[in-house]
């Protein structure tokens, strides 16, 4: 069961304003079982009548397999897929700084360093319009956005 996360308001003076932050799910998964975990959170978010092309998948460690398919035909073609906007988009951490917006980022810890974490969960989170889900190790994930949620 996902746990829950909703950012901490910081004391400010003046009128309450709403928080454009978007909420933070934390997936509990080994680094071996965080790519089956996300896939499970976008089947579920489709299933719940999420569309498609709302929905972009970070991994931290080895791509998924349908990003390694796909730049088997080359990299334009593969950008071009992200740039219709029309599907489920599934990007390595290397290149969120390429990946537009959208309400839904799922990152999959997956591997990758401790440093390319804690790089890859503020981009992700700073690309999710509405809902960030990060699958992984919660001991992990919380010493990289526990400060934040």
């Amino acid at each position: 069961m996902p746990t829950q996360r909703t950012p901490r308001e910081s004391a400010k003076p003046g009128p309450s304003i709403p928080s454009a932050t978007p909420q933070v799910q934390l997936i509990p998964a080994s680094v071996e079982g965080a790519l089956g975990a996300a896939e499970e959170a976008v089947d579920l978010l489709l299933e719940s009548g999420r569309a498609p092309g709302d929905v972009l998948v970070i991994t931290t460690g080895e791509p998924h397999p349908w990003a390694a398919h796909e730049l088997s035909f080359g990299e334009a073609a593969y950008w071009a897929q992200h740039d219709a906007g029309d599907d489920v988009f599934y990007a390595e951490a290397s290149a969120v700084s390429r990946a537009a917006a959208r309400p839904v980022v799922v990152v999959a810890v997956n591997g990758g360093t401790d440093a390319s974490v804690a790089t890859t969960l503020p981009s992700a989170l700073g690309r999710a319009g509405a809902l960030l889900i990060v699958c992984g190790d919660a001991a992990q994930i919380d010493s990289v956005l526990g400060a934040g949620v």
